[in-house]
């Protein structure tokens, strides 16, 4: 791949997911979700079975994780396990949490090209900040946009288009990557290009959510990005 290639990146924007995009994080949101189940007198999940409950925020993997151990969880009791988890996961942010393989190569090149890169996450803002910066990651990025900092969370186009205008740029000159149908349906609403990665977490097969590019490993992330930006 010659810097040639690469020209359409210069002053385009790169909105990235975090969890099961940029960083493996199931290990440590699982493990949370399994230390507060065991406290509930329920079994564990298999991070394999949990994995596609994240991406959703917190919360909503609390729901749908008591819900798989048998156990339906009361909006004031959802609250309180809520704070539980929060405190739990963000004290172990990242035990286990590492970048997916190529990821941080994938980024050099990208800002060695001259594009502007942005976390677009449901997670909240701070949490994303802690777990970059306890990854050496959040350097890389103009900005980390959580679902606190938006009008709106993904799907919703609004927490793109908000994150895009925190890197400083436009949107006929960006591309979301993300792993699920919450990145697809943000980036299509929102007129972006949009590049899905095969390895994340989904309940819907990333091959079914009308990827512009799915890509299988990092290294082929520059190229994707500069071939749509080109078109």
């Amino acid at each position: 791949m010659t810097e040639t290639d690469l020209s359409a990146l210069k002053g385009a924007v790169i909105a990235f997911d975090l969890d099961g995009t940029l960083v493996d994080t199931a290990p440590d949101l699982i493990g949370t979700l399994n230390v507060l189940l065991a406290a509930e007198g329920l079994p564990p999940l298999p991070v394999l079975e949990a994995r596609p409950f994240i991406g959703y925020g917190a919360r909503r993997l609390l729901e749908r994780g008591f819900e798989a151990a048998g156990a339906h969880l009361a909006p004031e009791r959802l609250d309180v396990l809520f704070e539980r988890f929060i405190e739990h996961y963000n004290a172990n942010i990242a035990a286990e949490s590492r970048p997916f393989p190529g990821v941080i190569e994938a980024l050099d090149t990208l800002k060695g090209a001259g594009a502007r890169l942005v976390v677009c996450t449901n997670k909240r803002t701070d949490l994303s900040t802690n777990l970059l910066d306890a990854l050496d990651m959040s350097r890389r990025f103009e900005a980390i946009v959580g679902a606190d900092a938006a009008p709106a969370r993904k799907p919703d186009p609004r927490h793109l288009t908000t994150a895009i205008a925190a890197a400083g740029g436009a949107l006929p000159r960006a591309v979301m990557v993300g792993d699920a149908a919450t990145d697809a349906g943000a980036a299509r609403a929102a007129g972006a290009g949009l590049v899905l990665v095969s390895f994340g977490y989904t309940d819907i097969p990333a091959e079914e959510l009308g990827a512009d590019v799915l890509i299988h490993h990092f290294d082929d992330l520059a190229e994707a990005c500069a071939r749509l930006l080109r078109a």
